[in-house]
């Protein structure tokens, strides 16, 4: 933490385009690796038509995430969507989805790897995953930067590898390899009809072949560390990725491969397709490379959610002690918690993952949905926020529907994912609503213990420790608004100390009225509400700062009250301010 600047953490290394999308894209382009034999499965000698469809997902998506990360350019993804576009609530429902979807990744990945790893060596796969997990959660605490050199190191491996797979597919073709298209074709026949026709096995082909662009999102959860207008860079070489790889492996594939090999061995279906093309050798390049890359998602999990848990523990989601930043810039305790729950929920299942691929699915679908539900809101609540870029408006609306439908899909296909997800959602999303309302929940233990003394002491120190330290900071102008102000705080938040501020904006005559605003807010307004019995728990202090709202108005309080800047709560950034919101350390749209 600086200590010249309380709440704004020292920025160590800012990533490039290259270093971003490579943390971000082992995690999409490791899809390579299965998502043709999943939608081969389901959708036959439709895979490749179903995974261009799913490009064009992503480039809606493209324009849904660009419009509101470059407005909101704080960590967090879909959480901070919602945060600045609703309630801490909604934004908490986001957030915990995105913590499964992490937790999934890392394991799946994990042991995927491992598993790659057993096809050339025998080795023990729960304990070299445990290790593999331990790898990178020590590699990202000694700093993202020594993180994005190995995450840039597998990504150019694999991009080197996907290419000679196309061209050794190109090569096969012109060299009159044996094609089996033409009987895939009439394979696929059966399949189709026994999922009821064409249009249902595209839209079964296409909602399970969905996995296929989980850690789109990933690149949201980081934009922090990454250089100004790299995150826009990183969608476009993610969606470049998926769009071009994906349908062309599948249609290598189905060249290459007849349908029941294809069926027999999708797990692993590129090392056994680059065996028949190239040999023993390109065979064990590929395997290396799916191990290296599925390695590499693992890195992504933990660059991803610890950004996010910080953002989310800094906002009161998670208990305050989680937030510890390192030298390096890091968050060791976050990240030692995400190992130990990743490493403990493989010991549990014993390696079998089956519940978390529901789990997997669904989250990191419900994430899409949400954030682009999140724009819609935004669209509404926050109408004049400064933005670089706006979507159309039926981009939005089709990335929100394909990704909705995509989870409706994959709960028909499998209705078990469902109570696979609910299992761990539930208990996870209890967890930090606890931590939220737990102001709440100390007072009704402080009732329940009346009758213990001593208990209850200590209880009611705690919940008082608790309240008095929640201190807000609240910019406005509008007196207007004071009341709505006040209820989202006592809605979303602990704590009981509020200081409103008003600034003078140094224009002719504006300082005057500001000082008249001032002036009833302190003789009038306050004592009315305090008379009223408006929040009589809330500890309201007028502040007027003679200094213009802007990010050096943010920087002196931020200093004069020793707070995060998460904890400054303000309007939206308009088009006429002369800086924009990234310039402001995080804090906080509320009106």
């Amino acid at each position: 933490m600086s200590k010249d600047n309380p709440g704004k953490v020292k920025q160590h290394t800012r990533l490039n385009q290259w270093f971003a999308t490579a943390i971000c894209g082992n995690d999409i382009l490791s899809s390579t690796f299965y998502v043709s034999g999943i939608a081969i499965v389901y959708a036959g000698i439709l895979a490749p038509i179903v995974l261009a469809v799913i490009g064009g997902v992503l480039f809606f998506y493209k324009s849904v995430y660009t419009e509101v990360v470059e407005a909101l350019p704080t960590n967090g993804g879909a959480y901070n969507c919602l945060l600045n576009a609703t309630t801490k609530n909604a934004a908490a429902v986001a957030g915990t989805m995105t913590i499964l979807s992490y937790i999934a990744t890392a394991v799946i990945s994990g042991e995927s790897a491992i598993q790659y790893l057993d096809s050339m060596l025998r080795v023990p796969i729960i304990p070299l995953t445990v290790a593999l997990l331990a790898l990178f959660a020590g590699l990202v605490i000694s700093g993202i930067k020594d993180s994005a050199k190995v995450a840039l190191g597998i990504f150019s491996f694999h991009i080197v590898v996907l290419s000679a797979f196309s061209l050794f597919g190109l090569f096969y073709v012109l060299h009159g390899g044996h094609s089996f298209l033409n009987a895939n074709l009439h394979s696929s026949i059966p399949l189709i009809t026994r999922l009821g026709g064409l249009f249902p096995a595209l839209f079964f082909g296409f909602a399970a072949s969905l996995l296929g662009v989980s850690g789109f999102e990933s690149s949201a959860n980081f934009v922090e560390e990454q250089q100004r207008g790299v995150f826009r860079k990183t969608l476009r070489n993610m969606l470049i990725g998926v769009t071009i790889f994906n349908p062309l492996i599948a249609l290598i594939v189905l060249n290459v491969m007849p349908f029941g090999s294809i069926l027999k061995t999708q797990d692993f279906l590129l090392s056994n397709t680059a065996l028949a093309m190239g040999g023993d050798i390109f065979q064990t390049i590929v395997v290396i490379d799916a191990m290296l890359v599925l390695a590499g998602a693992v890195l992504t999990a933990f660059v991803g959610v610890s950004g996010l848990i910080f953002r989310m523990t800094t906002d009161g989601c998670f208990p305050e002690p989680l937030a510890k930043v390192n030298k390096k810039g890091s968050y060791p305790y976050i990240i030692v918690a995400f190992f130990l729950l990743c490493s403990s929920i493989l010991l549990v299942t014993k390696g079998n993952l089956l519940s978390l691929v529901g789990v997997y699915t669904i989250a990191f679908l419900c994430v899409m949905t949400l954030f682009a539900l999140g724009n819609l809101i935004m669209r509404e609540t926050r109408k004049d926020l400064k933005r670089t870029y706006q979507a159309p408006l039926a981009f939005v609306i089709i990335a929100f529907l394909s990704t909705a439908a995509g989870i409706i899909g994959n709960i028909r296909l499998n209705p078990v994912n469902l109570d696979y997800f609910l299992t761990y959602f539930v208990p996870a999303i209890i967890l930090v609503f606890g931590t939220i309302y737990i102001d709440y929940v100390l007072r009704f233990m402080i009732r329940a213990t009346r009758t213990v003394p001593a208990v209850n002491k200590i209880i009611a120190r705690w919940y008082e420790d608790l309240t008095g330290k929640g201190t807000f900071v609240v910019f406005f102008h509008h007196l207007n608004r004071l009341y709505k102000i006040l209820k989202y705080i006592d809605t979303n938040e602990i704590g009981h100390h509020i200081y409103l501020v008003q600034c003078d904006n140094n224009e002719e005559l504006r300082p005057k009225r500001n000082i008249k605003k001032f002036q009833e807010l302190t003789e009038e307004i306050l004592p009315a509400l305090k008379r009223a019995g408006v929040y009589p728990d809330f500890n309201i202090e007028p502040v007027f700062l003679d200094e213009q709202f802007g990010p050096h108005a943010i920087d002196l309080i931020a200093k004069k009250f020793k707070i995060r800047k998460n904890r400054i709560l303000i309007g939206s950034i308009h088009h006429e301010h002369p800086f924009d919101y990234d310039e402001l350390g995080g804090a906080r749209i509320i009106f």
